[in-house]
């Protein structure tokens, strides 16, 4: 990545970190995917249950590989005949990986959800919640960040799951009802009251959608 850029990343990282603080959330910054796996990693003990939503983010950096492979008791929901039992063990799982769709400058995060196993499980339920978060999704304010979330992933997430959507059609939010909308639940995660439960570990790459 351009010195530049990545220069630009450390320096706002930062402050992403300390905003995470100031709303009782911990962030961490990675120089490159193999440092976000080994952060990531040293958050989640051997031993642990760990499930996941759709999070790209932690496919790209490796990290579902090395839980799989690894001392872990990965629970993976597409290995499940009932997805339904699956998603409900997210709720008792000790670590729950995430993405977001966006975030803002001061720590908060915003995701949309469909099925919104995803946005309950982020909210409630797992005892720890990791983050797998590109800086590109990194929005100036909350306003930026909704707009990110519905016009860059809504669209590419409905394009990926073979939706028929106004956005998977023409790459923009049409704020639509359709029954095939993804757009069912929004959660805006501004702070945690538990401390200790939401790591957020921020990536110098693209990552995700």
């Amino acid at each position: 990545m351009d010195a530049m850029i990545t220069k630009r990343n450390e320096l706002l990282a930062q402050k992403v970190i300390k905003g995470l603080a100031s709303r009782n959330m911990t962030g961490y910054y990675a120089a490159d995917r193999e440092e976000a796996l080994k952060t990531a990693l040293s958050l989640i003990p051997e031993g642990s249950s760990v499930t996941m939503g759709g999070a790209m983010s932690a496919h790209e950096i490796g990290l579902v590989d090395a839980l799989k492979n690894g001392n872990y008791d990965f629970i993976d929901r597409d290995a499940y005949e009932d997805k339904r039992a699956a998603m409900l063990a997210a709720y008792d799982a000790d670590v729950f990986l995430a993405s977001a769709n966006a975030m803002t400058e001061d720590g908060v995060l915003v995701n949309i959800d469909g099925n919104s196993n995803r946005v309950s499980a982020i909210a409630q339920g797992p005892r720890k919640v990791v983050f797998i978060v590109g800086m590109n999704k990194v929005c100036s304010d909350l306003d930026g960040a909704m707009k990110r979330a519905r016009n860059v992933a809504a669209p590419i997430n409905a394009q990926r799951f073979g939706l028929s959507t106004p956005c998977a059609k023409t790459g923009a939010c049409f704020d639509c009802k359709s029954p095939d909308t993804i757009c069912c639940q929004f959660l805006i995660t501004r702070f945690s009251r538990h401390a200790g439960r939401i790591h957020v570990v921020l990536v110098n790459d693209s990552l995700g959608f």
